[in-house]
């Protein structure tokens, strides 16, 4: 049977880019795309809501979908461990199913499981991220995940070493590992995690051209919500990675790494 989508947050960079691929693939159905200016009572009759909105309306979109009843995919920043959390329950209670997805680059999801491998065999490490200049958070969720990940692999290690964390321009600690965050004309979406030790560094990068790597990710995530329970982070649960040191939510989720998702 085909999946009935509605997309909030459809106006914005990526929600015309879940749209499209919803409209060309022949398992969905695009039943609506709302706007800020959009009732949310729209979103009734699809199965599956997607929310690529703005972090100050999402919570709002993400509760009115799951006591509707509808599936939601949310792809967007501003969801703390607290919210995930509280919305778990609300998930449960209605036997419904809520993914949440930090970035749909398969390759930056990645890119944070090697550094969350490497980060075991190195006590200096930061992390360095670039965005376009209209993402409206800082650190990116992304970022703020790997951080936390990395973290929870080392815990018996303890914290990382961070000389001069008092200095402003020693950037935001988070989870203890300090995070530098560009926000620069003409780019889209760039993270380098840098590991020091005695005598040599090492580096993981990644780098995002287009919104064309966001594709695959959306889609995986899509038909993966299909058969969902509960609450789920994260697209690297949904590519059978599985955990390492334990996972744990990530701060805001950051599709602004696909956007900023500013409705309208």
């Amino acid at each position: 049977m085909t999946t009935r989508v509605a997309v909030i947050g459809a106006t914005g960079r990526l929600g015309s880019l879940v749209s499209r691929l919803v409209r060309d693939s022949d398992d969905f159905e695009l039943v609506a795309e709302l706007s800020s200016r959009s009732a949310l009572s729209e979103m009734l009759g699809a199965d599956i809501a997607v929310d690529v909105s703005h972090p100050a309306v999402s919570g709002e979109i993400v509760e009115y979908a799951v006591d509707n009843g509808l599936r939601v995919l949310v792809g967007t920043s501003g969801w703390s461990q607290e919210r995930i959390g509280a919305v778990t329950s609300r998930v449960t209670a209605r036997d419904g199913a809520v993914v949440f997805i930090p970035n749909f680059s398969i390759g930056s999801v990645l890119g944070t499981r090697l550094a969350t491998i490497a980060a075991r065999y190195f006590d200096s490490i930061e992390i360095v991220e670039a965005h376009h200049a209209g993402k409206v958070d800082s650190p990116s969720g992304t970022a703020v995940r790997t951080a936390e990940l990395m973290t929870r692999a080392r815990a018996e290690l303890g914290p990382v070493d961070a000389p001069h964390t008092d200095q402003r321009a020693r950037g935001q600690q988070v989870a203890s590992i300090p995070v530098h965050s560009l926000r620069v004309a003409g780019l889209l979406a760039s993270q380098q995690v840098v590991f020091g030790g005695h005598g040599e560094s090492l580096s993981i990068r990644h780098d995002t051209i287009s919104d064309e790597s966001y594709e695959q990710g959306i889609l995986l995530a899509l038909r993966a919500l299909r058969e969902a329970s509960g609450v789920t982070v994260g697209l690297d649960a949904l590519l059978g990675l599985g955990s390492i040191g334990g996972e744990v939510p990530p701060a805001p989720v950051d599709p602004s790494d696909t956007s900023d998702l500013v409705q309208d």
